[in-house]
Protein backbone atom coordinates (compact mmCIF):
# COMPACT_ATOMS: atom_id res chain seq x y z
CA UNK A 1 0.00 0.00 0.00
CA UNK A 2 2.75 2.62 1.02
CA UNK A 3 4.28 1.39 -2.03
CA UNK A 4 1.29 2.14 -4.59
CA UNK A 5 0.79 5.46 -2.83
CA UNK A 6 4.77 6.77 -3.27
CA UNK A 7 4.45 5.72 -7.22
CA UNK A 8 1.35 7.82 -7.27
CA UNK A 9 2.48 10.67 -5.71
CA UNK A 10 5.49 10.29 -7.98
CA UNK A 11 3.44 10.24 -11.01
CA UNK A 12 1.40 13.50 -9.70
CA UNK A 13 4.50 15.35 -9.67
CA UNK A 14 5.39 14.27 -12.72
CA UNK A 15 2.24 15.31 -13.92
CA UNK A 16 2.26 18.63 -12.33
CA UNK A 17 5.91 19.44 -13.62
CA UNK A 18 4.84 18.81 -16.57
CA UNK A 19 1.55 20.90 -16.55
CA UNK A 20 3.75 23.79 -15.04
CA UNK A 21 6.04 23.42 -18.49
CA UNK A 22 3.01 23.47 -20.40
CA UNK A 23 1.80 26.29 -18.76
CA UNK A 24 5.52 28.47 -19.04
CA UNK A 25 6.02 27.54 -22.80
CA UNK A 26 2.14 28.62 -23.50
CA UNK A 27 0.22 27.55 -26.68
CA UNK A 28 3.59 27.25 -29.20
CA UNK A 29 0.79 27.08 -32.02
CA UNK A 30 -0.49 29.83 -31.44
CA UNK A 31 2.07 32.02 -31.09
CA UNK A 32 3.23 30.72 -34.95
CA UNK A 33 0.15 31.60 -35.95
CA UNK A 34 0.59 35.26 -34.81
CA UNK A 35 3.76 35.58 -36.23
CA UNK A 36 3.06 34.17 -39.63
CA UNK A 37 0.29 36.75 -39.73
CA UNK A 38 2.76 39.60 -38.02
CA UNK A 39 5.31 38.64 -40.40
CA UNK A 40 3.38 39.00 -43.65
CA UNK A 41 1.68 42.14 -42.97
CA UNK A 42 5.16 43.61 -41.74
CA UNK A 43 6.30 42.57 -45.45
CA UNK A 44 3.17 44.82 -46.80
CA UNK A 45 4.40 47.68 -44.73
CA UNK A 46 7.56 47.51 -46.56
CA UNK A 47 11.67 47.68 -45.39
CA UNK A 48 11.39 50.87 -43.27
CA UNK A 49 9.64 49.64 -40.71
CA UNK A 50 9.50 47.68 -37.71
CA UNK A 51 7.15 46.15 -35.42
CA UNK A 52 7.43 44.63 -31.50
CA UNK A 53 5.29 42.74 -29.41
CA UNK A 54 5.13 41.58 -25.66
CA UNK A 55 2.78 39.65 -23.39
CA UNK A 56 3.09 41.94 -19.96
CA UNK A 57 1.29 39.16 -18.45
CA UNK A 58 4.08 36.65 -18.76
CA UNK A 59 6.88 38.93 -19.86
CA UNK A 60 7.30 36.96 -23.34
CA UNK A 61 8.05 38.74 -26.44
CA UNK A 62 5.82 37.15 -29.12
CA UNK A 63 7.28 39.38 -31.84
CA UNK A 64 9.84 40.98 -33.24
CA UNK A 65 11.11 42.45 -36.70
CA UNK A 66 13.53 45.32 -36.79
CA UNK A 67 12.78 46.29 -33.43
CA UNK A 68 16.03 48.16 -32.31
CA UNK A 69 16.46 50.41 -35.46
CA UNK A 70 15.18 53.94 -34.67
CA UNK A 71 12.26 55.08 -37.16
CA UNK A 72 10.52 58.50 -37.12
CA UNK A 73 7.73 58.39 -34.32
CA UNK A 74 5.55 61.46 -35.33
CA UNK A 75 2.81 61.70 -32.87
CA UNK A 76 4.00 58.55 -30.87
CA UNK A 77 6.47 61.00 -29.37
CA UNK A 78 3.82 62.69 -27.53
CA UNK A 79 3.47 59.22 -25.02
CA UNK A 80 7.05 60.11 -24.04
CA UNK A 81 5.87 63.64 -23.27
CA UNK A 82 2.74 63.28 -21.39
CA UNK A 83 4.28 59.59 -19.55
CA UNK A 84 6.92 62.47 -18.24
CA UNK A 85 4.06 65.06 -17.34
CA UNK A 86 2.23 62.11 -14.75
CA UNK A 87 5.71 61.30 -13.49
CA UNK A 88 6.89 64.87 -12.74
CA UNK A 89 3.74 66.78 -11.90
CA UNK A 90 1.65 64.25 -10.87
CA UNK A 91 -2.04 63.24 -12.22
CA UNK A 92 -4.03 65.58 -9.68
CA UNK A 93 -1.39 68.58 -10.44
CA UNK A 94 -3.04 71.84 -12.43
CA UNK A 95 -2.25 74.71 -14.30
CA UNK A 96 -2.84 78.56 -12.55
CA UNK A 97 -3.67 81.76 -14.64
CA UNK A 98 -3.51 84.72 -12.45
CA UNK A 99 -4.70 88.02 -11.90
CA UNK A 100 -2.08 89.99 -9.66
CA UNK A 101 -2.10 93.77 -8.51
CA UNK A 102 -0.12 96.11 -7.22
CA UNK A 103 -1.85 99.31 -5.52
CA UNK A 104 -4.95 99.38 -3.10
CA UNK A 105 -9.14 98.27 -3.09
CA UNK A 106 -11.18 101.42 -1.96
CA UNK A 107 -13.99 100.62 0.59
CA UNK A 108 -16.39 100.83 -2.59
CA UNK A 109 -14.11 98.16 -4.53
CA UNK A 110 -12.40 99.96 -6.81
CA UNK A 111 -8.91 99.19 -7.42
CA UNK A 112 -6.37 101.62 -7.74
CA UNK A 113 -3.48 100.21 -9.25
CA UNK A 114 -2.03 98.10 -11.97
CA UNK A 115 -3.52 94.78 -12.53
CA UNK A 116 -1.26 91.65 -14.10
CA UNK A 117 -2.66 88.82 -15.75
CA UNK A 118 -0.25 86.23 -15.44
CA UNK A 119 -0.02 83.17 -17.60
CA UNK A 120 1.00 79.63 -16.25
CA UNK A 121 0.65 77.68 -19.48
CA UNK A 122 -2.26 76.10 -19.51
CA UNK A 123 -3.49 75.34 -22.47
CA UNK A 124 -7.14 75.56 -22.08
CA UNK A 125 -7.16 79.35 -21.08
CA UNK A 126 -9.61 81.14 -23.27
CA UNK A 127 -13.47 82.54 -23.16
CA UNK A 128 -16.57 80.12 -21.45
CA UNK A 129 -17.92 79.69 -25.02
CA UNK A 130 -13.95 78.10 -26.95
CA UNK A 131 -13.29 75.87 -23.88
CA UNK A 132 -16.90 74.37 -24.02
CA UNK A 133 -17.52 73.65 -27.79
CA UNK A 134 -13.36 72.96 -27.79
CA UNK A 135 -12.66 70.43 -24.74
CA UNK A 136 -15.69 70.02 -22.53
CA UNK A 137 -13.77 71.81 -19.48
CA UNK A 138 -11.19 74.23 -19.33
CA UNK A 139 -10.23 77.74 -17.19
CA UNK A 140 -12.15 80.73 -18.52
CA UNK A 141 -11.77 84.20 -18.02
CA UNK A 142 -15.30 84.55 -17.37
CA UNK A 143 -14.49 82.37 -13.97
CA UNK A 144 -11.23 84.70 -13.30
CA UNK A 145 -13.45 87.88 -13.57
CA UNK A 146 -15.93 85.96 -11.37
CA UNK A 147 -13.47 85.19 -8.69
CA UNK A 148 -11.97 88.73 -8.91
CA UNK A 149 -15.49 90.42 -7.96
CA UNK A 150 -16.68 87.37 -5.86
CA UNK A 151 -13.37 86.65 -4.12
CA UNK A 152 -11.19 89.85 -4.07
CA UNK A 153 -14.20 92.57 -3.92
CA UNK A 154 -13.37 94.22 -6.94
CA UNK A 155 -16.48 96.20 -8.54
CA UNK A 156 -13.73 98.56 -11.00
CA UNK A 157 -10.50 99.54 -12.06
CA UNK A 158 -8.52 102.56 -11.88
CA UNK A 159 -5.13 101.70 -13.78
CA UNK A 160 -3.65 99.32 -16.48
CA UNK A 161 -3.82 96.30 -17.30
CA UNK A 162 -0.89 93.91 -18.33
CA UNK A 163 -0.52 90.86 -19.75
CA UNK A 164 2.83 89.00 -18.31
CA UNK A 165 3.75 85.88 -20.90
CA UNK A 166 7.09 85.26 -19.28
CA UNK A 167 6.99 81.76 -17.91
CA UNK A 168 7.73 80.76 -21.63
CA UNK A 169 10.14 82.33 -23.80
CA UNK A 170 8.44 84.25 -26.96
CA UNK A 171 8.92 81.68 -29.55
CA UNK A 172 5.32 80.42 -30.53
CA UNK A 173 7.14 77.38 -32.84
CA UNK A 174 8.96 74.88 -32.52
CA UNK A 175 12.24 73.36 -34.21
CA UNK A 176 9.96 71.67 -36.95
CA UNK A 177 8.32 75.17 -37.78
CA UNK A 178 11.28 77.12 -37.14
CA UNK A 179 10.30 78.42 -33.78
CA UNK A 180 7.26 80.24 -35.83
CA UNK A 181 3.78 79.76 -36.02
CA UNK A 182 2.52 77.30 -38.07
CA UNK A 183 -1.17 75.81 -38.90
CA UNK A 184 0.51 72.32 -38.18
CA UNK A 185 0.67 73.39 -34.38
CA UNK A 186 -2.94 73.67 -33.84
CA UNK A 187 -2.08 76.86 -31.63
CA UNK A 188 0.32 79.28 -31.31
CA UNK A 189 2.68 78.61 -28.08
CA UNK A 190 2.77 81.13 -25.57
CA UNK A 191 2.27 80.56 -21.28
CA UNK A 192 -0.31 83.33 -21.91
CA UNK A 193 -2.22 81.84 -24.62
CA UNK A 194 -5.99 82.58 -25.07
CA UNK A 195 -8.19 80.14 -27.17
CA UNK A 196 -4.79 78.76 -28.14
CA UNK A 197 -3.68 81.99 -30.00
CA UNK A 198 -5.83 81.51 -32.37
CA UNK A 199 -8.13 84.37 -34.40
CA UNK A 200 -10.03 83.40 -37.71
CA UNK A 201 -11.21 80.45 -36.76
CA UNK A 202 -7.87 78.96 -36.44
CA UNK A 203 -6.79 80.12 -39.74
CA UNK A 204 -3.92 82.51 -38.33
CA UNK A 205 -2.20 83.01 -35.16
CA UNK A 206 -2.23 86.37 -32.77
CA UNK A 207 0.69 87.99 -32.98
CA UNK A 208 0.85 89.75 -29.20
CA UNK A 209 -0.68 86.89 -26.84
CA UNK A 210 -0.47 88.80 -23.59
CA UNK A 211 -1.51 91.74 -25.26
CA UNK A 212 -4.65 90.03 -26.88
CA UNK A 213 -4.85 88.25 -23.77
CA UNK A 214 -5.45 91.44 -21.40
CA UNK A 215 -7.50 92.83 -23.66
CA UNK A 216 -9.86 89.73 -23.76
CA UNK A 217 -9.51 90.13 -19.75
CA UNK A 218 -10.48 93.79 -20.29
CA UNK A 219 -13.69 92.88 -22.67
CA UNK A 220 -14.66 90.31 -20.10
CA UNK A 221 -14.67 92.71 -17.04
CA UNK A 222 -16.92 95.12 -18.92
CA UNK A 223 -19.07 92.28 -19.70
CA UNK A 224 -19.20 91.34 -16.24
CA UNK A 225 -20.40 95.08 -15.11
CA UNK A 226 -17.26 96.23 -13.72
CA UNK A 227 -16.07 100.19 -13.96
CA UNK A 228 -13.46 100.31 -16.28
CA UNK A 229 -13.02 103.45 -18.24
CA UNK A 230 -12.45 103.61 -21.99
CA UNK A 231 -9.02 105.18 -21.73
CA UNK A 232 -7.50 102.01 -19.79
CA UNK A 233 -4.42 101.07 -20.80
CA UNK A 234 -4.01 97.84 -21.71
CA UNK A 235 -0.43 96.85 -22.09
CA UNK A 236 2.10 93.45 -22.42
CA UNK A 237 5.06 93.55 -19.68
CA UNK A 238 5.75 91.59 -16.46
CA UNK A 239 4.58 91.66 -12.53
CA UNK A 240 7.12 93.01 -10.37
CA UNK A 241 7.91 90.62 -7.40
CA UNK A 242 5.37 92.76 -5.09
CA UNK A 243 2.54 91.88 -6.83
CA UNK A 244 0.07 90.14 -4.75
CA UNK A 245 -2.95 87.40 -6.04
CA UNK A 246 -6.27 88.52 -6.57
CA UNK A 247 -7.70 85.47 -7.99
CA UNK A 248 -7.27 82.79 -10.26
CA UNK A 249 -8.16 79.89 -12.13
CA UNK A 250 -6.78 76.00 -12.80
CA UNK A 251 -6.77 74.06 -15.59
CA UNK A 252 -8.09 70.46 -15.61
CA UNK A 253 -6.27 67.47 -13.60
CA UNK A 254 -2.84 66.62 -15.59
CA UNK A 255 -4.67 62.94 -16.18
CA UNK A 256 -7.18 64.91 -18.22
CA UNK A 257 -4.90 67.48 -19.63
CA UNK A 258 -2.78 64.43 -21.26
CA UNK A 259 -6.13 62.34 -22.01
CA UNK A 260 -6.45 65.88 -24.25
CA UNK A 261 -3.39 65.93 -26.07
CA UNK A 262 -3.03 61.85 -26.62
CA UNK A 263 -6.40 60.76 -27.56
CA UNK A 264 -6.91 63.20 -30.23
CA UNK A 265 -2.86 64.01 -31.22
CA UNK A 266 -3.62 67.48 -30.31
CA UNK A 267 0.22 68.99 -31.66
CA UNK A 268 -0.67 72.32 -29.48
CA UNK A 269 -1.11 70.28 -25.69
CA UNK A 270 1.92 68.50 -26.43
CA UNK A 271 3.74 71.57 -27.43
CA UNK A 272 2.46 73.77 -23.99
CA UNK A 273 3.02 71.10 -21.47
CA UNK A 274 6.82 70.39 -22.88
CA UNK A 275 7.20 73.72 -22.28
CA UNK A 276 5.58 73.75 -18.27
CA UNK A 277 7.78 70.87 -17.91
CA UNK A 278 10.90 73.24 -18.61
CA UNK A 279 9.53 75.91 -16.59
CA UNK A 280 8.80 73.55 -13.48
CA UNK A 281 11.71 71.34 -13.74
CA UNK A 282 13.95 72.87 -16.43
CA UNK A 283 16.19 75.48 -16.96
CA UNK A 284 12.78 77.88 -18.18
CA UNK A 285 10.00 77.37 -20.43
CA UNK A 286 11.43 76.26 -23.75
CA UNK A 287 10.95 73.53 -26.05
CA UNK A 288 14.63 72.69 -25.61
CA UNK A 289 14.10 72.97 -21.49
CA UNK A 290 11.14 70.33 -21.55
CA UNK A 291 12.96 68.36 -23.81
CA UNK A 292 16.00 68.08 -21.67
CA UNK A 293 13.24 66.68 -19.08
CA UNK A 294 11.80 64.54 -21.20
CA UNK A 295 15.39 62.85 -22.01
CA UNK A 296 16.19 62.96 -18.28
CA UNK A 297 13.15 61.32 -17.39
CA UNK A 298 12.87 58.26 -19.82
CA UNK A 299 16.89 57.74 -19.28
CA UNK A 300 15.82 57.77 -15.56
CA UNK A 301 12.86 55.90 -15.06
CA UNK A 302 12.83 53.40 -18.33
CA UNK A 303 16.45 53.10 -19.24
CA UNK A 304 15.57 54.13 -22.69
CA UNK A 305 17.27 57.26 -24.71
CA UNK A 306 15.49 57.75 -28.26
CA UNK A 307 16.23 61.14 -30.67
CA UNK A 308 14.26 63.90 -29.21
CA UNK A 309 13.47 67.05 -30.41
CA UNK A 310 10.40 68.44 -29.50
CA UNK A 311 6.91 67.34 -27.46
CA UNK A 312 4.50 66.46 -30.47
CA UNK A 313 6.60 64.37 -32.89
CA UNK A 314 6.43 66.89 -36.13
CA UNK A 315 10.14 67.27 -35.78
CA UNK A 316 11.91 65.20 -38.24
CA UNK A 317 14.79 65.07 -36.12
CA UNK A 318 12.73 62.59 -33.66
CA UNK A 319 13.65 59.24 -33.16
CA UNK A 320 12.98 55.92 -31.40
CA UNK A 321 12.66 52.23 -31.62
CA UNK A 322 9.52 50.11 -31.33
CA UNK A 323 11.73 48.32 -28.37
CA UNK A 324 11.67 51.61 -26.46
CA UNK A 325 8.03 52.33 -27.23
CA UNK A 326 7.11 48.73 -25.95
CA UNK A 327 9.41 49.41 -22.57
CA UNK A 328 7.95 52.51 -21.79
CA UNK A 329 4.21 50.98 -22.73
CA UNK A 330 5.68 48.14 -20.04
CA UNK A 331 5.88 50.12 -17.42
CA UNK A 332 3.42 52.61 -17.65
CA UNK A 333 0.87 49.43 -18.70
CA UNK A 334 -0.38 50.34 -14.28
CA UNK A 335 -0.89 53.91 -14.84
CA UNK A 336 -4.39 54.28 -15.00
CA UNK A 337 -4.31 57.85 -16.18
CA UNK A 338 -1.84 57.15 -18.56
CA UNK A 339 -3.42 53.73 -20.25
CA UNK A 340 -6.98 55.38 -20.11
CA UNK A 341 -5.67 58.97 -21.94
CA UNK A 342 -5.25 56.94 -25.15
CA UNK A 343 -8.22 56.46 -28.00
CA UNK A 344 -10.22 52.99 -28.13
CA UNK A 345 -9.82 51.32 -31.36
CA UNK A 346 -13.38 52.12 -33.33
CA UNK A 347 -14.89 54.15 -30.45
CA UNK A 348 -12.57 57.58 -29.78
CA UNK A 349 -10.02 59.76 -30.56
CA UNK A 350 -7.74 58.94 -33.46
CA UNK A 351 -9.37 55.84 -33.69
CA UNK A 352 -12.69 55.98 -33.78
CA UNK A 353 -13.09 55.08 -37.49
CA UNK A 354 -10.23 52.53 -37.13
CA UNK A 355 -10.89 48.29 -36.44
CA UNK A 356 -14.95 49.50 -35.91
CA UNK A 357 -17.06 46.17 -35.96
CA UNK A 358 -14.08 44.11 -35.51
CA UNK A 359 -13.10 42.01 -32.69
CA UNK A 360 -10.24 44.22 -31.32
CA UNK A 361 -12.88 46.93 -31.23
CA UNK A 362 -12.97 48.54 -27.58
CA UNK A 363 -10.20 45.92 -26.94
CA UNK A 364 -7.16 47.97 -28.48
CA UNK A 365 -5.84 51.37 -26.67
CA UNK A 366 -3.72 52.97 -28.96
CA UNK A 367 -1.56 56.35 -29.95
CA UNK A 368 -1.43 56.77 -33.92
CA UNK A 369 1.48 58.93 -35.70
CA UNK A 370 0.91 60.68 -39.06
CA UNK A 371 3.26 62.63 -40.82
CA UNK A 372 3.45 62.47 -44.89
CA UNK A 373 5.07 59.11 -45.32
CA UNK A 374 4.96 58.04 -41.63
CA UNK A 375 2.30 55.90 -40.08
CA UNK A 376 2.45 54.11 -36.65
CA UNK A 377 0.39 52.77 -33.96
CA UNK A 378 1.53 52.07 -30.37
CA UNK A 379 -0.47 50.58 -27.62
CA UNK A 380 -2.23 47.58 -26.07
CA UNK A 381 -4.68 45.14 -26.68
CA UNK A 382 -6.23 42.80 -24.95
CA UNK A 383 -6.03 38.92 -26.47
CA UNK A 384 -8.48 35.91 -26.47
CA UNK A 385 -6.65 34.63 -23.64
CA UNK A 386 -7.31 37.63 -21.28
CA UNK A 387 -3.34 38.74 -21.39
CA UNK A 388 -2.43 42.06 -21.85
CA UNK A 389 0.01 42.64 -24.71
CA UNK A 390 1.56 45.88 -25.24
CA UNK A 391 2.92 46.67 -29.25
CA UNK A 392 4.61 49.20 -31.43
CA UNK A 393 4.10 49.24 -35.09
CA UNK A 394 6.48 51.97 -36.56
CA UNK A 395 5.88 52.18 -40.76
CA UNK A 396 8.19 54.68 -42.18
CA UNK A 397 8.70 55.31 -46.18
CA UNK A 398 4.70 54.64 -46.31
CA UNK A 399 1.63 56.42 -47.45
CA UNK A 400 -0.34 56.60 -44.65
CA UNK A 401 -3.98 55.77 -45.81
CA UNK A 402 -1.89 52.69 -47.06
CA UNK A 403 -0.64 51.58 -43.95
CA UNK A 404 -3.89 51.75 -41.14
CA UNK A 405 -5.41 48.18 -42.67
CA UNK A 406 -2.15 46.79 -42.29
CA UNK A 407 -1.64 48.39 -38.54
CA UNK A 408 -5.60 47.42 -38.13
CA UNK A 409 -5.20 43.30 -39.42
CA UNK A 410 -2.21 43.38 -36.87
CA UNK A 411 -4.17 44.60 -34.02
CA UNK A 412 -6.68 42.65 -34.64
CA UNK A 413 -4.57 39.48 -35.05
CA UNK A 414 -3.36 40.27 -31.24
CA UNK A 415 -6.67 40.76 -30.12
CA UNK A 416 -7.30 36.76 -31.69
CA UNK A 417 -4.36 35.22 -30.14
CA UNK A 418 -4.49 33.09 -27.69
CA UNK A 419 -1.50 32.01 -26.09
Amino acid sequence: MRRSIAVLAASAMVLAAKAGLAQAQGNPGAKRGLVRALTADMQAAGPASGAYVVDLTTGQALFSAAAGVPRLPASVEKLYTTSTVLLRFGSAARLATSVLGVGTLSPLGIWDGALYLRGGGDPTFGSAVFDRSTYGTGASVQQLVRRLIHGAGITGVQGRIVGDASMFDLLPGTPATGFQWSPYLEGSLSALAFNRGLIGGGAANVMHPSYFAAHRLAAAMRAARLRLPSSTAIVAGIAPPGAHQLATVSSPPMSTMIALTNAPSDNFFAEMLLKDLGARFGAGGTTAAGASVVRAELSTTFGIRPKLDDGSGLSLYDATTPRQVVKLLGQMAGNKDFVNSLAVAGETGTLTDEMQGTVAQGRCRGKTGTLSDVSNLVGYCQARDGHTLAFAFLMNGIYPYYAHPIQNSMAIALVKYDG
